[in-house]
C-alpha cells in the first residue's frame, strides 16, 4: 500500500491561513498542542501509522509556488506582503507531529509554535481519511456516478436559489473525489455555487477562497485572557488585523447564548454576519434575527453562514424559515466530498492545550451548542461553565 501525498501547500482550508497571518502578528511566541479524536470509533488496519507517517513526512517537500503567491496577492489583498513572503519560505516540519498505533487505534498529536503548527490540522485529517479508505480496500462509486450525484445536488440548490460553498477538505474521501466535486460544481453551479474554502481548489476555479476563523481562535483567547472576555477580545483582535474584511463571526465556542450577550452593537454592525456550526439551525436563526432587531439593525442586511452537517433536506428547512428575514449561505462539506457509497468518517483534530506568552501549559475548552461536541477535560469544562454561568 502506497502512502498518500498532497499536491499543493494550499490544499488546506482558507481560515488556517487567515488565522496564521493573525497569529504571526499578535502571538508569535505562543505554543499549542492538537490531538486526534476518533469519534466514529473507526478501526485502523495494521501498519496504518507507518503509512500516515510517510505521508506526513512527504509534506515537508511542499512549497508555495510563485503562481500561488501571485494568486493570494491578487485575491486576498488583506494578507500582508510580509506574510506572503513568510509563507513562501514556510515548510511543514514533520517532527511537530507524533503518530503511533496500538492495535486498531491510532494516536496523532501536534505540538509547537502556534504560528507554525496551525496549518497541520486540515491536511492531516485529509490524509487520515484518504488512507483509511485505501488501506481498508473500500471501493467507492465510480467517477461518473460521483459527478452525476454532485450535479443533481447543485441542480437542486440552484432551484432553491441559495448560495452554496464547498467546505469538505477535512473529511473528504480523497483528493481525486474532491477534484471531481469541484469540477462538477464549477461546471453546473450556476448562480448557486459561490466557491470553496480550499485555497488550492479556489485557485483552480480562479475564484477567491472563502472563510474567516475557527474555534481555536476563541479557545486560545480564553486561555490567554479568560473565559468571560474570550469572545470580545477574539473579535477585537480579529478586527485589529483585518478591519472590516473577513467579517463572518463564529458564535458557538462558548455557546451562542454567551456570544450574543457579548456581541455588542459595534461588532454587530462591523461584522457582515455570523456562522452556525452546532445546535438547532432554526432556533439559531431566530436568535440571530432577534439579536439584530434588538440592536436596531435590519436583519436583511446581515447573513448567516450555515455549516453544520448539511444536506438538501436541512438546507430546504432553513430556507423555508429564513426566506425574506435574513440573508443566508450554506457551507457543505462531507455531503459533497465524501458521499461516495461508503460510510463517511467521523473524526476531528482539535486544539487541546496552549502555552500563551509567559503562561504555563493549560488545557483549552469548547462549549458547543451540542453537548456531545464539547471538548476539554471534565474539570476545565466545569470551570468554564462556572465562570460563564452556564447551568
Amino acid at each position: 500500500m502506497e502512502a498518500t501525498f498532497l499536491k499543493s501547500i494550499l490544499d488546506n482550508d482558507f481560515y488556517k491561513f487567515t488565522m496564521q497571518h493573525a497569529v504571526i502578528k499578535l502571538f508569535p511566541k505562543a505554543k499549542v498542542r492538537y490531538g486526534f479524536i476518533n469519534r466514529g470509533k473507526h478501526i485502523f488496519p495494521e501498519g496504518f501509522a507507518d503509512l500516515l507517517r510517510r505521508s506526513v513526512d512527504a509534506l515537508s517537500e511542499l512549497r508555495l509556488t510563485k503562481e500561488e503567491k501571485s494568486y493570494l496577492a491578487h485575491y486576498c489583498p488583506y494578507l500582508d506582503p510580509t506574510y506572503l513572503d513568510f509563507l513562501q519560505g514556510y515548510s511543514f516540519d514533520p517532527s511537530e507531529v507524533q503518530i503511533s498505533q496500538e492495535g486498531s487505534e491510532i494516536s496523532v498529536t501536534v505540538e509547537g509554535y502556534w504560528y507554525r503548527t496551525i496549518l497541520w490540522e486540515v491536511p492531516l485529517m485529509a490524509l487520515i481519511s484518504e488512507l483509511f479508505y485505501k488501506s481498508n480496500h473500500l471501493i467507492r462509486l465510480n467517477d461518473e456516478a460521483i459527478k452525476e450525484l454532485t450535479k443533481e445536488k447543485i441542480d437542486n440548490y440552484n432551484k432553491l436559489g441559495v448560495s452554496i460553498l464547498e467546505f469538505g477538505t477535512r473529511r473528504r474521501h480523497s483528493y481525486d473525489v474532491h477534484d471531481l466535486v469541484n469540477e462538477t460544481l464549477r461546471t453546473y453551479g450556476g448562480n448557486s455555487f459561490i466557491g470553496t474554502s480550499n485555497v488550492h481548489f479556489a485557485m483552480v476555479n480562479n475564484r477567491r477562497p472563502l472563510g474567516t476563523h475557527a474555534h481555536e481562535w476563541f479557545m486560545f483567547h480564553a486561555a490567554q485572557y479568560g473565559f468571560q472576555v474570550a469572545n470580545f477580545i477574539s473579535l477585537e483582535n480579529w478586527t485589529k488585523v483585518y478591519g472590516g474584511d473577513l467579517g463572518i463571526a463564529l458564535t458557538d465556542t462558548y455557546t451562542t447564548e454567551i456570544f450574543f450577550n457579548q456581541f455588542d452593537k459595534k461588532y454587530s454592525k462591523l461584522f457582515d454576519g455570523v456562522r452556525h456550526d452546532s445546535g438547532d439551525p432554526i432556533e439559531f436563526a431566530q436568535k440571530v434575527i432577534s439579536h439584530y432587531t434588538k440592536m436596531g439593525i435590519d436583519p436583511k442586511s446581515k447573513v448567516i453562514v450555515f455549516s453544520d452537517s448539511l444536506n438538501y433536506d436541512k438546507v430546504k428547512k432553513i430556507v423555508d424559515f429564513c426566506q425574506d428575514k435574513i440573508k443566508m449561505s450554506f457551507g457543505i462539506g462531507t455531503n459533497f466530498t465524501n458521499d461516495v457509497g461508503l460510510p463517511a468518517m467521523n473524526m476531528v483534530i482539535k486544539l487541546t492545550d496552549t502555552k500563551p506568552d509567559n503562561i504555563h501549559w493549560q488545557g483549552v475548552v469548547k462549549l458547543s451548542d451540542e453537548k456531545n461536541k464539547n471538548t476539554g477535560t471534565p474539570e476545565m469544562i466545569a470551570l468554564a461553565k462556572e465562570v460563564l454561568g452556564i447551568k
